[in-house]
């Protein structure tokens, strides 16, 4: 039994290898989830939720560059490589961007950055601020790769840190729905009669809320914040999952080997986790893709109205809320850089679920 199990995964593995689209989406997805793990290391602002705004120089186009005075704080604090990893660096300087500069007499005197230079601003520091360094240490161009949002933040540093949004709330999203929906669908199949019958009612009833809403719901009764949003997504996607392993279950329940586990004296439980459940995980994991991009869709359109992740945390769907106006501004590229995120990352786990589905389709 073992070989064949071995023999039917090799097969599969083989036909997906085949499938150009579904091995492309793949890799995206792994880099994808590289970029979500370390997001800050990779980031040009690497600040808790890339949060460092200079409204002087809001709403710039990609490849805008500035000259960034950098002064340190009088006090620096260690961090542990996990807490950079999980929160960024703590802002332990002030960033002021600049249009030019003058040394004299120990004094570096500054022109605060404005449009065109119009009514800038002159601001003066000794020389000892800067440790009696060298000036050009602190005075450095700085390149926005993807432009600043209104608040003048790194678009692109936001948005690589936005990709843990998308990204975590499809896993824990997928998993709750996982334990939730096998378990249901696992007792409603096997045991059948009354028990199906009332969980197909609750089923039935949980599908006929439209799934925005009732994500609504729960967000709104569990409270506006990170993980309620991740717990709401995952309490709506149950659904799909109980009712396709409750399928699998009603037409295996009837083979013999399940009927030889019965007489062997195995108990109910046994049956199901270990003998049934490994034999019909196939629609299960293509449902599971399909799963993740439904949260990532159903993420960005609650952080889109504004009861999803909250402000600084940035999220692809909030970004697209704060820029959408934009768009008749002649600044479309604000909202249409988070939207493309989206829809190549759900593009992407739509396509490796088709992929799935036909590699693990014994017919073919």
């Amino acid at each position: 039994m073992k070989t064949t199990n071995n023999s039917l995964t090799t097969l599969a593995l083989q036909k997906f290898k085949k499938n150009t689209t579904g091995v492309l989406s793949f890799w995206f997805i792994v880099l994808c989830g590289f970029i979500a793990v370390f997001a800050y290391f990779l980031a040009p602002d690497n600040s808790n939720n890339a949060n460092q705004m200079h409204l002087e120089i809001h709403s710039k186009k990609p490849g805008f560059e500035v000259l960034m005075l950098t002064i340190a704080a009088d006090k620096i604090e260690n961090q542990s490589f996990f807490n950079k990893l999980l929160y960024g660096k703590k802002q332990q300087f002030t960033a002021i961007p600049i249009s030019n500069y003058n040394i004299s007499s120990n004094i570096l005197t500054v022109n605060t950055f404005t449009e065109n230079n119009i009514e800038s601003s002159t601001k003066t520091y000794p020389i000892s601020v800067f440790q009696n360094k060298e000036i050009t240490e602190f005075i450095k161009t700085k390149k926005f790769y993807l432009g600043t949002d209104k608040y003048g933040r790194d678009l692109l540093s936001r948005m690589l840190i936005g990709t843990r949004i998308s990204f975590f709330i499809g896993f824990i999203a997928v998993f709750i729905s996982l334990v939730i929906g096998i378990s249901i669908g696992s007792i409603a199949g096997y045991f059948g009669g009354k028990i199906d019958a009332f969980i197909m009612w609750l089923i039935n009833i949980t599908w006929s809320i439209p799934t925005l809403l009732l994500v609504i719901a729960i967000t709104l009764a569990l409270g506006k914040g990170f993980w309620q949003v991740f717990i709401a997504v995952g309490l709506t996607m149950w659904v799909e999952v109980a009712r396709v392993v409750r399928g699998q279950i009603l037409s295996s329940k009837e083979m013999q080997y399940v009927e030889a586990a019965k007489a062997l004296g195995f108990s109910n439980f046994r049956i199901i986790f270990k003998h049934i459940l490994p034999n019909i995980m196939a629609p299960v994991i293509v449902i599971s893709a399909a799963n993740f991009a439904g949260a990532i869709l159903i993420e960005s359109g609650l952080s889109f109205l504004g009861i999803g992740a909250q402000p600084p945390t940035p999220s692809w769907g909030a970004m697209i809320k704060d820029h959408y106006s934009y768009i008749i501004l002649g600044k479309a590229y604000l909202a249409i850089i988070p939207g493309l995120a989206i829809m190549s990352l759900v593009m992407a786990f739509m396509l490796i679920g088709n992929a799935l589905r036909d590699a693990l389709d014994v017919k073919n």
